[in-house]
């Protein structure tokens, strides 16, 4: 599905489209895994990735750090096949309203347990290691200043040591 919506959307398609793709369902179907039937799970399955595609473009069109895509994937993929766990497992589609509203609550609940967990977190961490980088380094570049790295850097070849002939005999 992701690799199909790609080329819809004039993309070209690619094997790292396809395997984001099946990771995508797959996280969608884990919530509802064994208590929905094969076209109920292709459709999360289908629904999801199509989400999480669209949510993967939106997220490279602003500032946020997330190079991995980890939350518009695994985030949203995980929120979406909860919700749809709420409805086709004896929830919307039974007619069971009180299940559907009892996965919304689960997802609003983990959404900000998560949230004051990471931050209070990120907060410790910080406060024992600053967690941003100064100024200087960021502007010559964290490979360099952090890494002592450079891309596309020619490093010299590094000499071993030369024994005298004595000193080989020896050792």
């Amino acid at each position: 599905a992701w690799v199909v919506f790609d080329c819809l959307r004039g993309r070209k398609p690619s094997a790292m489209g396809a395997a984001i793709g099946a990771v995508v369902g797959l996280v969608a179907i884990t919530p509802s895994a064994g208590f929905v039937t094969v076209g109920e799970s292709i459709f999360i399955a289908l629904v999801t990735t199509i989400v999480c595609n669209v949510a993967v473009y939106w997220k490279n069109h602003t500032s946020v750090d997330d190079a991995l895509d980890v939350f518009p994937t695994h985030g949203v993929g995980g929120i979406l096949g909860t919700v749809l766990t709420g409805v086709f497992v004896h929830g919307l589609i039974d007619g069971h309203w009180d299940v559907f509203f009892i996965h919304i609550l689960a997802v609003i609940i983990v959404c900000v347990y998560t949230f004051v967990v990471t931050y209070a977190l990120y907060w410790l961490t910080n406060k024992m290691i600053p967690m941003r980088v100064s100024a200087n380094s960021e502007r010559i570049g964290l490979d360099i200043s952090q890494h002592d790295e450079q891309y596309g850097m020619v490093e010299p070849e590094r000499e071993l040591a030369e024994y005298s002939e004595g000193e080989v005999s020896s050792k």
